[in-house]
């Protein structure tokens, strides 16, 4: 992985490079390309809020953003369209939360682990985080295999947590500590 440094209103959020990706700041101008998955009813099913009606609403959300969040878009090598994005809110001191979105069209590839992977080196060996974690439904298989096969455990299950677009959600916590992530088996 590579690192360099970003300008502007997305400091801080420095592009990560891999074989097949570039992580760059998320900006307005992502909304068209993302909207088709932020209006995805399927892929937006296990989401805290309902999917998006109107490419207006994607802007808005875009533009919006949260300070204590940096996000990054997900796209692939020598093509600037974002397909999804990962975002990091860090909680306090050394400890951040990370979600993630991915284009229907991109799963299955290992696009998503290899865009996480990126983002949990960035977070552990250059930003010396001690802990990251995630919440995602229980009932998202997909997404908390992700996060079983990078390293993360299970820490417990909040009850009626979320209320959602389906309903009052459980959600499911996800904990990796730095030693997990810097000492797991790396492919050769």
């Amino acid at each position: 992985m590579a690192i360099a440094d970003s300008t502007g209103a997305a400091r801080g959020t420095p592009v990560l490079t891999t074989a097949r990706l570039r992580l760059r700041p998320r900006t307005v101008d992502d909304a068209e390309a993302l909207f088709p998955s932020l209006s995805d009813a399927e892929l937006m099913t296990w989401w805290s809020h309902a999917p998006h009606q109107t490419l207006d609403q994607t802007r808005a959300s875009l533009a919006r953003g949260d300070p204590a969040w940096r996000v990054w878009a997900i796209t692939l090598a020598g093509d600037d369209t974002a397909i999804g994005y990962v975002a990091v809110g860090e909680k306090r001191a050394a400890v951040s939360e990370i979600g993630y979105l991915l284009a229907r069209a991109h799963w299955g590839q290992g696009i998503a682990e290899e865009a996480l992977t990126a983002t949990l080196d960035q977070l552990f060996l250059a930003e010396q985080h001690r802990r990251v974690f995630a919440d995602t439904d229980p009932d998202n298989v997909y997404s908390r295999r992700l996060l079983e096969r990078l390293g993360f455990r299970l820490e417990g299950v909040l009850r009626a947590e979320w209320e959602t677009h389906i309903g009052v959600r459980d959600t499911t916590l996800y904990g990796l500590l730095k030693e997990e992530w810097t000492c797991r088996p790396r492919p050769a």
